[in-house]
């Protein structure tokens, strides 16, 4: 596997890994410093939010059920709002124990393993709850998700008075599931998304796997102790039960969240709107020009045909001829250029929902100005900017964070979607929705840039979300215009005035450090230049940019 890591990044956001032309998101990486999450509201001295304490999130279940999948669904959405939260995997402890080459003995996953076994379990264990501890007493941390299969009610009671004696809350949540396909899907997506079968041959893996899942079925007991406090979540969020939970704030935000989860895996696409006859103007909301309508064509046609592709692929690989995908369904705001992109595809049959959150930041008093005229009239407003691009917005304007809070409901509505989906938006939305799905850091969604000529489909498993281009053929130059990346030298605001519509620099591009051929990146985004931008990184590396030594 090749990583890949370009200068931004290491300046803005955590570690991202590439492989290929396909990229994962940073939900288990550690932020390097302390900072303002995306949605958070206010901060605390002690870092903790919500006058809430600190929680311990226990997961239930048989494997293949769904439990880690909703560990990191859960500290997404939690990082999301500024809780400080981290994922405890008793998985990666073991296998950090034995070592990328060591093996466990064969009896480890039996409840009547031979004692070396037990011991081997219990000095795993005890260093997971070390561990635990010490990010809730001496890291300010709030809620730890302990991700383990917790299948015994005398352990879960036990646990639940170990973390009590320290003054935390726990909260279990189990996954129970009786459908055979969702059990089935979810053993599958275990080859591609846990660290244990890495290098293994799918059908070894679903063999290895549906193992050990016998191994525990007799002496599995599910959650009925009245005492505790827990969520019971039955076949992906079909039914859902609560027990005993409304102990502080916190708690009924975890299953309000819970309330609108389900496991089930389905693709997700962001694209841009086509351009429009009046580019520049935000009040304008004006209709597609001809090469916008042709790119509308050309984005549809590109996407259904991978579609088929990976249709195609499943049935090479053993799937019955009659396989389809999941429906697709498409998501626009409510501007006529997300709503007219679209009409290609509703013309198909395909079904089209617009949704007022998603329209873009609002410029306020930048719109239609040039850098020039942005620097002299409003210089106090540039230099703060500059400081804090996410948080920072103009007069009369909105910010990348403004933009966040009101994009709240979309993100539950996107946990809650089981159709496959395409968001079509202004780049600044796709930004801050992309930050959510792939953990980006505050500071580096407003750099996040996604070029018109690329399809990005976000695969989610278990583990953690993957994102892929998709590459749309046949679109003119100046329609993908090159990046401010792409300057060989600083560009004085002097000289940048009236250069909006060539593509060479967007009206507030280069509003922080001017840029420099193969130097980092430290320039941001602004309000108003989302949809006349192309080029550049989804807080990724870029496809030409230089490569260094693999790090993670």
């Amino acid at each position: 596997m090749d990583t890949l890591l370009t200068a931004d990044l290491a300046a803005n956001a955590p570690n991202f890994l590439r492989r290929t032309s396909t990229f994962v998101d940073a939900i288990h990486d550690l932020p390097e410093k302390e900072s303002m999450a995306p949605a958070q509201l206010y901060s605390t001295e002690s870092g903790r939010l919500f006058h809430s304490g600190r929680i311990v999130i226990a997961t239930v279940g048989l494997p293949a059920r769904g439990k880690t999948h909703t560990s990191v669904a859960l500290a997404r959405y939690l990082r999301w709002l500024g809780v400080k939260t981290r994922i405890f995997h008793l998985g990666d402890y073991r296998r950090a124990h034995v070592g990328p080459n060591g093996d466990v003995p064969g009896d480890y996953f039996f409840v009547n393993a031979s004692t070396s076994s037990v011991l081997l379990r219990n000095k795993i264990l005890k260093k997971c709850r070390e561990d635990i501890f010490n990010f809730l007493n001496h890291e300010n941390g709030q809620i730890a998700i302990y991700d383990a299969v917790n299948p015994l009610a005398t352990g879960r009671r036990a646990l639940s008075k170990e973390f009590e004696k320290q003054g935390v809350h726990t909260l279990f949540v189990e996954s129970v599931c009786t459908d055979e396909r969702i059990i089935e899907e979810n053993v599958r997506s275990v080859k591609i998304s846990s660290p244990d079968y890495i290098g293994w041959e799918p059908e070894d893996a679903v063999k290895d796997y549906l193992k050990r899942i016998n191994a525990r079925i007799p002496h599995y007991e599910t959650m009925e102790e009245s005492e505790l406090h827990y969520v019971k979540m039955m076949n992906a969020g079909q039914r859902v039960v609560a027990n005993n939970c409304a102990f502080n704030y916190l708690s009924q935000r975890i299953v309000f969240y819970l309330l609108n989860l389900h496991i089930k895996s389905r693709q997700t696409y962001f694209v841009r709107a086509g351009t429009t006859k009046d580019e520049d103007s935000y009040k304008a909301d004006a209709s597609l020009s001809g090469e916008g309508q042709d790119y509308a064509h050309k984005m549809a046609d590109t996407l259904l045909a991978h579609r088929e592709s990976e249709r195609q692929n499943l049935i090479n690989h053993g799937a019955p001829e009659s396989t389809a995908l999941k429906p697709l369904t498409i998501w626009t705001s409510t501007r006529r250029r997300t709503v007219e992109t679209s009409e290609y595809l509703a013309s198909l049959g395909y079904r089209v929902r617009q949704r007022s959150q998603m329209s873009q930041l609002h410029p306020g008093v930048c719109e239609k100005m040039s850098e020039k005229k942005i620097r002299e009239q409003y210089p106090d407003e540039v230099a703060k900017h500059e400081q804090d691009p996410y948080h920072h917005r103009y007069p009369r304007a909105e910010s990348y964070h403004d933009l966040a809070v009101r994009l709240e409901p979309i993100i539950l509505e996107l946990e809650r979607e089981q159709n496959d989906l395409l968001i079509i938006a202004h780049e600044s939305v796709l930004r801050v929705l992309y930050g959510y799905l792939m953990a980006c850091s505050a500071p580096a969604i407003p750099s996040l840039s996604f070029p018109r000529d690329e399809i990005i489909e976000i695969i989610p498993a278990s583990y953690n979300n993957q994102a892929k281009r998709i590459s749309i053929p046949g679109l003119p130059e100046k329609l993908v215009p090159g990046s401010p990346e792409d300057i060989s030298m600083p560009v004085p605001p002097s000289e940048m005035g009236s250069r909006i519509g060539s593509g060479a620099v967007s009206p507030m591009s280069g509003l922080g450090t001017p840029v420099l051929h193969g130097s980092p990146r430290r320039g941001t985004q602004t309000p108003e230049e989302g949809e006349r931008e192309g080029g550049g990184s989804l807080g990724l590396p870029r496809r030409q940019g230089p490569t260094s030594e693999p790090r993670v």
